[in-house]
């Protein structure tokens, strides 16, 4: 897979992808992910690659032809399956969404700054939107490296132990069990002896029971 991100300050995302899962990726070959930074494809002199909004208004707004100019050259190299946009104003991500995209061969991930990107990129470029909740951040940045771990770690080959992504929270619309490690007892908190047990038929079943009454208790939305 290859992980193409455009962005008007690439540097808030290069130390996320050098350590852990996606790092561990990148140096099987498995992932290629390629940093842009906007400024690189802005007008005149300075760069520029925003300007004041039409109608008025706090806020600057990311330019066309920067954004236009980056997405151009990328398509002229290769298919893209999607081309995100990371903004507010969008459908909030999720592991249905996570799996999916993990299946992607190409992807862009458009960071949105200031105020926002000219309405015209959205129409004539963006395939999907996506939010990471409902507030607000300074930049897509952060966004953009959250979804991006997300996607890598699906990927078969990434993680050392492929089966435990699939038991992550929300793979099957539940929250994790309630996990444990030695020592047996601590504080005179003690381990569940069904997980000391061995008895793995009777280990899952008290593991979905868990999950079911986490998930009741914490997210009952997603019950429904």
């Amino acid at each position: 897979m290859r992980i193409d991100i455009i962005s008007a300050v690439p540097q808030l995302m290069e130390s996320f992808f050098q350590y852990s899962i996606v790092k561990q990726a990148i140096d099987k070959g498995i992932v290629k992910i390629v940093l842009h930074n906007l400024h690189d494809y802005g007008k005149g002199k300075y760069r520029q690659i925003d300007d004041y909004q039409y109608g008025g208004g706090a806020g600057m707004v990311l330019m066309i032809e920067p954004v236009d100019k980056i997405i151009s050259k990328l398509k002229s190299e290769r298919k893209y399956d999607e081309i995100i946009f990371m903004t507010p104003d969008a459908p909030v991500f999720n592991q249905s969404q996570a799996n999916e995209l993990s299946l992607k061969q190409n992807l862009i991930i458009l960071a949105g700054h200031y105020k926002g990107i000219d309405q015209r990129i959205r129409d004539l470029y963006i395939t999907r939107e996506i939010s990471v909740g409902d507030y607000v951040l300074s930049g897509g940045e952060l966004p953009a490296a959250v979804i991006t771990d997300a996607i890598v770690r699906l990927i078969p080959g990434a993680m050392n132990d492929e089966t435990s992504a699939l038991t992550d929270s929300f793979q099957d619309n539940l929250l994790s069990p309630p996990v444990y490690t030695r020592p047996v007892e601590f504080r005179g908190l003690k381990v569940p002896e069904i997980l000391r047990s061995g008895n793995h038929q009777k280990i899952a079943e008290w593991r979905e029971q868990k999950a079911l009454e986490l998930t009741k208790k914490i997210r009952p939305d997603l019950l429904k």
